[in-house]
C-alpha cells in the first residue's frame, strides 16, 4: 500500500504512458482530452446547428469513458490515497511567491489565495483564463495531453510546432505575465 501512495518516479509512470500509447496507435485510437469537449457538445445535440459537431460521437465512447475515469481516479487519488502531499518547491521560488503574496506556497497543493478567495479579481483571472485555454486548444487542434502525448507520438509535426507554443506560453506566463498580474 505505501508504493501507492508516494509519486511514482518516472520509470514506472513512463512506460505505462508509452503502454498505453501503443496501444491507442495499435487500434487507430488518438488520445486527448480535449476532443471530449466536441464530443459532449455533439451528444447533446450541436451538430444540428453547427457542422463542427455533426460526426459519429459514438465512435469517441472510449474517450469519454476515459475523461470520467480520470475524474473519478483523481477524485481517489486525492480523497483516499495522496496522504494531502505537497509537491515539493525550491526555496527561491517559495520566497518569490511568497513576495508576490502567495504564503500558500510550499503549504498547499494549489495556491489558496487564488482557488478559495473568491474575489472579484480571482474571479475575473479564472474566467479569462478558462477562455483563453478554450481558445487556445481549439485554435491549436487539441490539449497539450493530445499533442504531446498522443501527437508527439505519431510523429506529427504539428504537434510538435503546439508543444514548442505550449512552452514559450507557459514561459510568457510565468516569467512575463504572472510578476506583472500578482
Amino acid at each position: 500500500m505505501k508504493f501507492i501512495l508516494e509519486p511514482w518516479p518516472w520509470y514506472i509512470g513512463g512506460p505505462i504512458i508509452a503502454i498505453v500509447m501503443l496501444l491507442l496507435i495499435f487500434f487507430g485510437k488518438s488520445f486527448g482530452f480535449s476532443s471530449n469537449f466536441r464530443t459532449i457538445c455533439a451528444v447533446f445535440g450541436a451538430g444540428k446547428s453547427c457542422d463542427f459537431f455533426s460526426f459519429d460521437w459514438k465512435a469517441q465512447k472510449w474517450n469519454l469513458l476515459f475523461l470520467i475515469g480520470a475524474v473519478i481516479g483523481g477524485f481517489i487519488a486525492v480523497h483516499f490515497l495522496s496522504d494531502h502531499q505537497i509537491p515539493a518547491i525550491s526555496e527561491a521560488t517559495l520566497t518569490k511567491l511568497d513576495s508576490m503574496g502567495f504564503e500558500s506556497a510550499g503549504k498547499a497543493y494549489s495556491p489558496t489565495e487564488i482557488f478559495e478567495v473568491m474575489s472579484f479579481k480571482n474571479s475575473v483571472l479564472l474566467f479569462i483564463g478558462g477562455l483563453l485555454i478554450g481558445f487556445g486548444t481549439r485554435y491549436a487542434g487539441g490539449c497539450t495531453s493530445g499533442h504531446a502525448i498522443s501527437g508527439l507520438s505519431d510523429l506529427q509535426l504539428p504537434s510538435l510546432i503546439a508543444v514548442i507554443g505550449f512552452f514559450i506560453g507557459g514561459l510568457l506566463m510565468v516569467h512575463v505575465l504572472f510578476p506583472f498580474i500578482f
